[in-house]
């Protein structure tokens, strides 16, 4: 007996529970940047050592979406939420009591990353995926995505404001205290699969399913261009407000540009999940880096003001993780959506490999040059590749062997 179809309903507050888990954990892990500089001043730390340990995070927080993926794909993705929901929270409280570098490298960059690597995109997307008719999934994945989007609008600009009026400590437990609201939210979760449609191969094991993608040249290319999407938006959370620092302007300019990207990428996950139903996904995909090399271009002809900056958030904002529905939404096409929350989260690990070196190469940067210009060019060189990438991936499903 199959299970039947989801109501609007279930399918709105399915697709809603996602969004705000995703804008809690992404929320409060983009905003960690706006830290640095006070962590800096009242610790034993420097700026190398702190974006070594937010590099660290940004690698666990990839590394662990594949294992928590399998988990979620086995055993369903409820209790995975809820456990990571308590672990990011004690990562980020406990931040504040063990403030020495190897201190801060444990707490944000193992458990506070590992706890949000468990509320991400693959564990999300995956469940969603699973209980969602296959014309559904490229707009749920542009509509989580935007939560995520939305978390940092909101999270980016309260952090500061808690940072300035109350230190960074009392805005850490804040965030701290707010990841907690994942734990409800998770029971949304829980539905039951919808068969996959008439046509689709033989069922398969997990073990099989990654041997058969990782055989795969399209796969790998969105791996690729995955690194570098990771890359960017490292380098950028973690650093721009030391650029914003280095052009003289104030500490606000930080919080409005990366509530900017936020606002704008809500725009841009909708709008590449909503092109996703009409387009080619590689299309959309290739499209997306090349016009973030464009933007980078723009930025470093431009005179570095309060203005170039909002402009330029707004830009990236739009293009910042709409990478992520037509990603996902090509790896459902190659393989189905069994085992999507594992090879996408195989993914999400390349790209935050690409968001570790993202976060520890602008600290080596502005410590040995003293400002960001070489991070900026590779940025724009490694866009322009990445949207090559795209290019010769296959969109057409792989006909996949059946086991008897």
């Amino acid at each position: 007996m199959t299970s039947p179809p989801p109501s609007t309903r279930a399918i709105w507050l399915l697709m809603l529970s996602s969004a705000a888990i995703l804008a809690l954990t992404m929320g409060a892990r983009q905003s960690l940047g706006l830290f640095i500089q006070p962590i800096v001043d009242s610790t034993a730390t420097n700026v190398v050592s702190l974006s070594f340990a937010l590099a660290i995070g940004q690698f666990v927080w990839g590394a662990v979406q594949p294992v928590f993926g399998a988990i979620a794909d086995k055993t369903g993705s409820v209790a995975v939420v809820v456990w990571g929901g308590l672990l990011m929270a004690a990562g980020l409280g406990a931040a504040t009591m063990f403030t020495s570098e190897l201190g801060l490298t444990v707490t944000l960059g193992v458990m506070s990353a590992a706890g949000a690597g468990a509320g991400a995109f693959s564990i999300l997307i995956g469940a969603t995926s699973r209980q969602l008719p296959p014309e559904r999934r490229a707009f749920a994945a542009g509509f989580i995505n935007a939560g995520g989007s939305f978390g940092q609008f909101v999270f980016a600009p309260i952090a500061q404001a808690l940072i300035a009026a109350f230190g960074w400590v009392a805005a850490m437990w804040s965030m701290a205290a707010t990841t907690l609201l994942t734990l409800p939210l998770a029971r949304a979760l829980g539905g039951a699969a919808l068969p996959e449609p008439a046509g689709a191969p033989a069922p398969i094991t997990l073990s099989e399913q990654i041997a058969i993608a990782l055989r795969d040249r399209s796969y790998w290319l969105l791996h690729l261009g995955f690194f570098t999407c990771g890359l960017h938006i490292a380098f950028l959370v973690t650093h721009l407000p030391g650029e914003v620092a280095l052009c003289g302007l104030p500490a606000g300019v930080s919080a409005t540009s990366l509530a900017l990207i936020g606002l704008f990428n809500i725009a841009g996950s909708l709008t590449a999940g909503a092109l996703g139903q009409r387009m080619r996904m590689k299309t959309i995909l290739a499209a997306v880096y090349a016009l973030r090399a464009l933007f980078i271009g723009l930025f470093l002809l431009l005179p570095r003001t309060a203005l170039t900056f909002y402009l330029f958030a707004a830009a990236l904002g739009f293009t910042w993780l709409a990478t992520v529905p037509p990603t996902a939404g090509l790896v459902g096409k190659l393989f189905g959506s069994r085992y999507l929350g594992t090879l996408f989260g195989l993914t999400l690990l390349s790209h935050q490999i690409g968001g570790f070196f993202g976060a520890w190469l602008g600290g080596i940067a502005i410590s040995r040059f003293g400002d960001y210009s070489w991070m900026w060019i590779a940025d724009m060189a490694l866009a322009l590749l990445a949207a090559l990438f795209c290019l010769p991936v296959r969109e057409a499903r792989l006909a996949l062997p059946n086991p008897a």
